[in-house]
């Protein structure tokens, strides 16, 4: 079960811990500092885009126009309707725009998202960025360019077909999959978007420890077994984990929501995350651990329960350096103490730091 958004009343009348003073109604107009009309229940939405709009090398690849000669002749909507919008919150002089245009185009192929019914903003993230993978990918000859000499487990998978979200957010998975009986070991690779981490406590820890519980070994036993070909038959089976291939942008989905028999629960964890340096050495294979320390570009928040609350977004500015808070067309500045919160639902790291979009000249 995923956390869901508010009704358009919370949205507008939830408590806010980052009251607007005079200093903020008077604060300058930066590009990418923009806020987002409520549509109706689409804070989720508001969210996700500013999380999107936060990420330099995403807004560049669309304002610079490159998008333009990747387009699928017949799925082109929601990646025009998408740049129309990074445009408005990048070069456009209001300190609110309406993401209508995105909405509109997005709901015509997902109408579930048209609904102005509660959402969760990490299956939308998944919808748009699978959306906009498939409306720019680019095929290619598959070519077996791998070494002999990297072992098995470390291998990625050759992808024939690539786009700027493939470049950006994609990495892959590899499991060990070692029949406890036989011992014989087989390895399967997935790709991901985005890394669902379970939360080993009701009550505080690190994203460490979020990591090292998705990725420690997991003996699977009963019902859970794993068929094996060398005993023909279902056996016991340890299956472990670690990345073959490290994104450029990894996206963290803390999964505070869960369902236990007929209950339903969110976990309010105080998850302490770093806004510097996280380090993924223990999980990134070694022969690929180019970029294995990141930095925190951006979160989503849900504040509320599970039927009902709201969501925002803390991001970091490329152009001004600081960190903004993002609820809907409300937007401020907030220290760099503030952007640690209970209520962070996604966070975004990035391998490298970003610098402003370079944009062609609004016409």
């Amino acid at each position: 079960m995923s956390p869901r958004s508010c009704s358009c009343t919370e949205c507008t009348d939830h408590y806010d811990p980052f009251p607007v003073n005079e200093a903020d109604e008077n604060q300058p107009h930066f590009q990418g500092v923009t806020g987002l009309q409520n549509l109706g229940n689409t804070c989720y939405m508001n969210a996700i885009l500013q999380c999107l709009c936060s990420i330099s090398p995403l807004v560049e690849y669309f304002l610079s126009g490159k998008y333009i000669t990747a387009l699928q002749k017949d799925c082109s909507e929601v990646a025009t309707a998408f740049a129309y919008v990074m445009t408005d919150m990048w070069l456009g002089d209001s300190d609110c725009v309406s993401p209508e245009i995105f909405w509109s185009a997005f709901g015509k192929l997902y109408p579930a998202f048209m609904k102005k019914t509660q959402q969760d903003a990490q299956e939308f993230l998944i919808y748009v960025l699978n959306e906009l993978h498939e409306t720019l990918k680019k095929y290619h000859r598959r070519r077996s360019y791998e070494k002999r000499s990297i072992p098995r487990f470390c291998r990625k998978m050759i992808a024939n077909e690539s786009s700027i979200i493939t470049r950006l957010f994609e990495g892959q998975l590899n499991y060990s999959i070692i029949c406890l009986k036989c011992e014989n070991c087989t390895y399967k690779n997935e790709v991901f978007t985005v890394l669902s981490l379970p939360i080993p406590s009701k009550y505080e820890c690190s994203l460490q420890d979020c990591l090292q519980c998705f990725f420690q070994q997991d003996t699977l036993t009963w019902s859970n077994q794993i068929y094996c070909s060398f005993c023909e038959t279902k056996q016991e089976t340890a299956v472990k984990a670690n990345i073959s291939k490290a994104p450029k942008i990894i996206v963290f989905h803390l999964k505070r929501f869960d369902i236990l028999g007929t209950m339903k629960r969110k976990l309010r964890t105080d998850i302490h995350y770093p806004l510097t340096n996280l380090d993924l050495t223990p999980y990134i294979c070694p022969i690929f651990r180019k970029h294995p320390k990141y930095n925190l570009c951006a979160v989503v928040n849900h504040s509320g329960d599970l039927d009902g609350g709201h969501y925002t977004a803390f991001c970091k500015n490329s152009v001004t350096h600081a960190w903004y808070n993002f609820d809907d067309t409300r937007v401020r500045e907030i220290p760099d103490t503030s952007v640690q919160t209970a209520t962070a639902y996604l966070l975004f790291y990035s391998c490298q730091p970003f610098s402003i979009p370079i944009q062609k000249h609004k016409s």
